[in-house]
């Protein structure tokens, strides 16, 4: 994959001419604002299934329809968050008597995900749950779907189209708390002093823009720890480690990475652990898999990183993108259930939008990293 600049002018270049041809070929593939998280619980489903109620504006429960189709459109149907998420949402809708088509590019940008919208138009979808690789690229494709009735639901990365179209973000933990949390792992670590960097996924990725956001207002509570970089990998391995070592080699007094990116802390981690002369003065944190960052948890590369469950986090889509399908409002204190995680959400209004919180993210370190198999 090549680097950033190159990956945006091919993106945009695809972009512009899916716009201007109106033409859209599918592609599909069959593969960021709180309760206990449920990244602890067993993954979404694997415990009897909880009432298939669809919550109301009322708070009434309202039968879930049979049958519904539902897209999953993920950044990337090869980055392994996004592929445990989809499996999350399948499950769902399993439960629920729908199905699930997991639609996208193999790359982190918006171009790749049009066809996936097209295909969800084209297949009379019920809903669209999708991870934005773009905040607002997206939002005129997405509108054309909500004026065929398709519901939409952002996950993950959200999207930024104001009331056209009208959705729903499932938010995987509160965005402030997320930011804050990972700079305060990382002051822990390097007793809160010394030059860090952020090895982020791509540059336009609406989560990742929100998070660093709230690291850098967070960076102001550490006066002695010094923010000379922010790199973006793409979520892709490759190009994270280019980036890598790119940070390592302009910065040789750099103290610590925060990589609030699965594909970017794992590949962190990587290097550290086979350079270790590295590992002994860089200090690794983010948001990574448990079953990715085991191995560096316990023989010592990384001290401590956090996340959600991700299944937990698109199952909970699943069971809202089926809720809305099924009548239940889309607005300010309506409800809708969530089988296996056994609680009901209810959306709130807040920074422009309707959202619900699945839940605070957990930390893991040598303590508990073997409780995880996610």
């Amino acid at each position: 994959m090549t680097g950033l600049r190159t990956a945006q002018r091919v993106g945009a270049a695809a972009l512009s001419a899916l716009l201007a041809g109106g033409v859209l070929a599918a592609c599909s593939s069959t593969s960021n604002k709180s309760a206990k998280t449920s990244a602890g619980n067993p993954p979404a489903g694997t415990s009897a299934a909880a009432p298939t109620g669809a919550g109301s504006s009322g708070g009434a429960a309202g039968a879930i329809k049979k049958g519904l189709k539902v897209y999953f459109i993920p950044k990337d149907t090869q980055n392994p968050y996004e592929v445990l998420a989809d499996k999350g949402g399948q499950k769902a809708l399993q439960e629920l008597g729908g199905s699930v088509t997991v639609s996208s590019g193999t790359q982190d940008t918006a171009a790749a995900q049009l066809p996936s919208i097209q295909a969800a138009i084209q297949a009379h979808a019920d809903a669209i749950v999708i991870a934005a690789n773009d905040p607002s690229a997206l939002c005129p494709s997405l509108n054309k779907a909500a004026q065929q009735g398709i519901k939409i639901v952002a996950f993950d990365s959200d999207i930024a189209c104001g009331t056209s179209p009208n959705h729903l973000f499932i938010n995987q933990a509160d965005t402030k708390q997320i930011g804050t949390s990972e700079v305060d792992l990382l002051a822990k670590q390097i007793n809160s002093e010394g030059q860090v960097a952020i090895l982020s996924a791509a540059a336009s990725a609406t989560n990742q823009n929100a998070w660093i956001k709230y690291m850098k207002e967070q960076l102001k509570q550490y006066p002695k720890m010094k923010l000379v970089s922010t790199v973006y990998g793409n979520d892709d391995p490759a190009t994270s480690l280019t980036v890598l070592q790119g940070l390592l080699s302009a910065y040789p007094n750099l103290k610590g990475i925060i990589s609030p990116t699965t594909v970017g802390i794992s590949t962190a981690a990587q290097y550290l652990d086979t350079h270790k002369d590295v590992a002994k003065r860089v200090t690794l944190t983010g948001l990574g898999l448990p079953s990715q960052m085991r191995k560096y948890i316990k023989d010592g590369t990384v001290q401590s990183f956090e996340l959600w469950n991700p299944k937990d986090l698109g199952y909970l889509a699943g069971y809202a993108a089926a809720s809305l399908a099924s009548g239940t409002a889309l607005q300010s204190g309506a409800t809708f259930g969530s089988g296996a995680l056994k609680k009901t959400y209810t959306m709130a209004q807040g920074d422009g939008e309707l959202s619900v919180v699945l839940g605070p993210p957990t930390v893991f370190d040598k303590s508990n990293i073997d409780q995880f198999n996610f």
